[in-house]
């Protein structure tokens, strides 16, 4: 059982775009990749306007089913936790896992397009039209207008289908908004963020450990950077768009300074360019997206953060979209009509999408504030001692997020909010150590309220 191997259009040629017509190549499909931007290939990438991406399990299994994950192997830098830099000076590492695979990897987003890009395009049957710029759909007349841009002509596509990866402001997500095919909710987040740079020393060295996703929590903002390819780390700080210490409160050199080595001493030395890079680079936008249904009947379907946009701070948009594709293409085998794909495609990720929307959300607290709790760094460990003593029970939420991609983010979540209970529980009443903790109880508490993980 199969779709007739028609010719399908993806309109965003970014990641999910690119993973996206690999698959349906491999499901036999003529692909027309149209992207409205200039071809990312043999070009550096625009400086201040991208956050280093954080690669785990469930986009590393989807690139594997591609066959992409080898092309990409040596661009992978791992990171095995999270180095918090304290307020009061000194450092400490909070494992992500205890199990030697239990890593993430930090990657470019532009070398990880680009790798994409070219692996899609060597593929017979796929084109990919760069500065060809979606710009209005005709449902009734069931065609989609794109700009070329380099001849500034419209031309005209049919929708048998086409596919929108189109991103966070995603065109056709708005389009389809606008003529009240679907409902779209997009909340902008109080925080933005800016990157800045740590440049690589005189020999080409990393400047901080290379192993760790470096974090700066100071309660209402903090600070993180990630390790990349030649020695530097791309650090982002996380702060509010407005009010007394804010992106709009930051503007002149004096109060840069005084707010970067007052916050971020240590950070700060290492960052020679930061207040030109402050002063330059574009407040980026944070936000969450929420739209149903995701399609409309056999025309044209939302995937990836055009349907579902999610905050940055669960390393999870990326390895999400890529969960996409994988989901999509397994609905592609089951169905033999379009409307057939697009409605289970919905069905089966929303709920999940959903769930892993809502926990980046709270995950922002948790790096900002709470990693530098001693209550929370008890209830971590405790965490992790739980999982050793009860594998089959008890896995920590952030590990069944990030390193168990059989594992459902909406079973993550619900499992996720029994544990927490159980940790606050068990870390109540004067419980300071792990040595303090009732063992027996968590036995009896675990076995009643968290069934084993099939």
């Amino acid at each position: 059982m199969s779709i007739d191997r028609s010719t399908v259009r993806i309109i965003g040629a970014g990641p999910t775009g690119a993973l996206l017509a690999i698959l349906l190549q491999r499901r036999g499909h003529t692909v027309e990749l149209y992207e409205g931007r200039s071809d990312p290939r043999g070009v550096t990438a625009d400086s201040g306007r991208s956050i280093n991406l954080a690669l785990a399990d469930r986009g590393i299994h989807a690139l594997q089913l591609a066959g992409v994950f080898q092309a990409l192997h040596q661009a992978l830098l791992p990171m095995r936790g999270r180095l918090i830099h304290h307020a009061e000076g000194g450092t400490s590492l909070q494992p992500y896992g205890q199990r030697p695979n239990e890593l993430i990897y930090s990657i470019s987003r532009h070398r990880l397009n680009q790798t994409l890009l070219d692996v899609a395009a060597r593929q017979p049957g796929v084109s990919v039209h760069f500065e060809h710029r979606f710009e209005a759909a005709e449902f009734d007349e069931r065609m989609a207008l794109i700009r070329d841009l380099r001849q500034d002509r419209l031309i005209r596509v049919p929708m048998q289908p086409l596919l929108a990866t189109d991103g966070a402001g995603s065109w056709m997500r708005r389009r389809m908004t606008m003529m009240q095919l679907i409902e779209a909710q997009e909340t902008d987040l109080a925080h933005g963020y800016k990157e800045l740079s740590i440049p690589a020393d005189a020999a080409g060295r990393y400047k901080m450990a290379a192993d760790a996703l470096h974090i700066w929590p100071r309660g209402n903002y903090m600070l993180i950077a990630l390790p990349n390819e030649d020695g530097s780390f791309t650090a982002t700080l996380f702060l509010a768009k407005h009010g007394e210490t804010s992106f709009e409160s930051l503007t002149d050199k004096v109060a840069i300074e005084e707010f970067l080595s007052r916050s971020f001493p240590d950070a700060r030395e290492l960052m020679p360019d930061c207040i030109a890079e402050f002063q330059e680079h574009p407040v980026g936008f944070l936000g969450t997206v929420l739209a149903k249904p995701w399609h409309y009947r056999d025309m044209t379907a939302l995937i990836g953060d055009s349907a579902h946009a999610i905050v940055p701070f669960h390393g999870q948009g990326m390895n999400c979209c890529f969960e996409d594709c994988v989901e999509f293409d397994g609905c592609m085998g089951r169905h033999t009509s379009w409307e057939g794909v697009f409605a289970e495609f919905g069905a089966l990720r929303k709920p999940n999408t959903d769930a892993i929307g809502a926990m980046a959300l709270d995950n922002y607290l948790e790096m900002r504030e709470r990693v530098a709790n001693p209550k929370f760094q008890l209830q971590q460990a405790l965490s992790l001692e739980l999982e050793r003593r009860f594998p089959q029970r008890f896995i920590p939420r952030y590990s069944m997020v990030m390193f168990h991609h059989e594992i459902p983010y909406q079973t993550a979540q619900q499992r996720g909010t029994v544990q927490t209970q159980l940790l606050d529980e068990l870390t109540s009443d004067g419980v300071a150590s792990l040595a303090d903790v009732d063992f027996k109880r968590a036995e009896r508490e675990i076995h009643a309220r968290l069934a084993p993980i099939s």
